[in-house]
């Protein structure tokens, strides 16, 4: 696995989108692959809470008919989780502040999500 082309695009999402402040993939089952967090943010804690999240959310969506889960966002009061499925094996998270540009985020983050797609089934 080509840790280091994960890493640029965990870096390139945090440099590029206004509020983002850490990135993580990890594996569907919540073991973190890479990270790009600061000093205070588990990578560990994330990935177990973004497995979590991403599951539900993704029995949601096969439950109701909305089709394959893509992504999931939690708004909070003082920031931002956002979940992206990376196929059925892996997600990615996004962590930002409450100056989070979501629309930015959430346009930027499809072609990072195929990317990181392709480095890990490589």
């Amino acid at each position: 696995m080509d840790y280091d082309a994960l890493a640029v695009e965990l870096r390139w999402l945090r440099e590029n989108v206004t509020g983002v402040t850490d990135t993580v993939i990890a594996a569907s089952d919540g073991i973190p692959i890479i990270a790009d967090v600061a000093k205070n943010v588990e990578p560990a804690h994330i990935s177990a809470l973004a497995a979590a999240d991403l599951g539900i959310a993704r029995q949601a969506a096969e439950v109701i008919g909305l089709g394959a889960l893509t992504q999931t966002v939690v708004f909070g009061t003082e920031g931002y989780m956002a979940v992206y499925a990376v196929g059925r094996m892996s997600l990615m998270v996004a962590l930002g502040d409450k100056g989070l540009n979501l629309g930015r985020l959430l346009h930027e983050s499809r072609p990072v999500v195929e990317r990181v797609s392709s480095i890990l089934t490589s």
